[in-house]
């Protein structure tokens, strides 16, 4: 097996490469989608000198087989449906709404939990910059992609380090950029192209958002 990246931070220290266009600009936001985007936005922020936050983005899982999608919900209650899954399960309206629901407020906790006190940023009239740790199915993504737009952000970019080729494909469509480091084929998997790809932990969100937050208040003062 061909590794192309040791751990997330690496993988973004390469997506940063194709990020350069956007660096040391006043207008870029980058957005993490929580948890295993975190760390791979935290090593492009470094590079770009940009503000780091997170976008909130929680798979729908399928009753008993919950690492299968049936689609995605993120902030700005967008719901994104994987049609296949669900005619082909025969899920229902009622079933899918409950799940939708209970992942709803798991997305709420997790704001207050990653944010401590502090608000969304503002998106209107700024370059977003989506990032996580690859694209599989892309319905996480896309559902972020979705609620940014109701944002009015002035372009809308979507970068990975790693992607299945017709999911980055599809996304040319989508957003204004996708920059997609390597679409391997066959796949395999996000996971299957990191050597380390061990769980992101709700605290280690946390503090890599807080040291990016302190990181841009330095770089924010009159002498520097």
């Amino acid at each position: 097996m061909r590794i192309l990246y040791q751990d997330r931070f690496d993988a973004g220290r390469q997506l940063a490469a194709h990020l350069q266009a956007y660096a040391r600009r006043q207008d870029v936001l980058v957005l993490a989608l929580p948890r295993g985007g975190v760390p791979v936005a935290f090593a492009v922020t470094k590079s770009l000198h940009a503000p780091l936050d997170v976008f909130l983005v929680r798979k729908l899982g399928v009753p008993g087989q919950e690492e299968l999608a049936l689609g995605a919900i993120a902030s700005g209650n967008v719901q994104v449906l994987n049609h296949e899954v669900v005619q082909a399960l025969n899920l229902s309206e009622q079933v899918i709404e409950r799940i939708a629901q209970r992942e709803q407020r798991v997305l709420d906790q997790r704001e207050r939990l990653y944010r401590d006190d502090r608000p969304p940023p503002d998106l209107r009239d700024r370059v977003v910059i989506l990032i996580d740790d690859g694209l599989a199915t892309g319905a996480s993504m896309r559902a972020a992609a979705q609620a940014a737009r109701k944002h009015y952000p002035a372009r809308l970019v979507v970068a990975v380090p790693v992607a299945a080729p017709s999911v980055c494909e599809a996304f040319r469509e989508e957003v204004d950029e996708i920059i997609c480091v390597r679409t391997p084929d066959p796949f395999q998997g996000v996971g299957w192209w990191y050597r380390d790809f061990s769980q992101v932990s709700d605290q280690e969100v946390h503090d890599l958002l807080e040291r990016a937050q302190q990181a841009q208040s330095v770089a924010g003062r009159p002498d520097h």
